[in-house]
């Protein structure tokens, strides 16, 4: 979280907020994904993250999702998605008010990272 928010900072934007229910979206998503071995916003069956960000009783007007795999800790995962541009854009997103984040391991112990925002209605 201030990893993020020192980011947003330096953008000129103002610090996200934990929401609860963001957080259990994202840990859910993370820990999905590492459960069932696969890599996308999108599960098998086709619930996509805004699907997840309303199914946890969020109710929202704007809503992205960063995800990554196999980075060791925040520091690496941050550096990972601030160079990349469509997560740095998540990340920068002045319009985006509210976060939650999600980490599980596999079985093989990679890290699996979830970033759910959303700005409510």
């Amino acid at each position: 979280m201030d990893l993020v928010n020192a980011e947003r900072a330096t953008a000129g934007c103002g610090p996200l907020t934990v929401d609860s229910r963001l957080v259990a979206a994202a840990r859910a998503h993370s820990a999905d994904m590492a459960a069932r071995g696969y890599f996308d916003h999108t599960t098998p069956e086709g619930v996509t993250f805004d699907q997840r960000i309303t199914q946890a009783g969020f109710r929202w007007s704007y809503a992205a999702e960063n995800i990554a795999r196999g980075y060791s800790d925040p520091e690496s995962v941050m550096r990972g998605w601030m160079n990349s541009d469509g997560h740095r854009r998540n990340i920068l997103n002045c319009r985006l008010t509210h976060i939650g984040v999600g980490l599980a391991y596999d079985a093989n112990n990679r890290p699996h990272w979830t970033q759910d925002f959303a700005t409510p209605r």
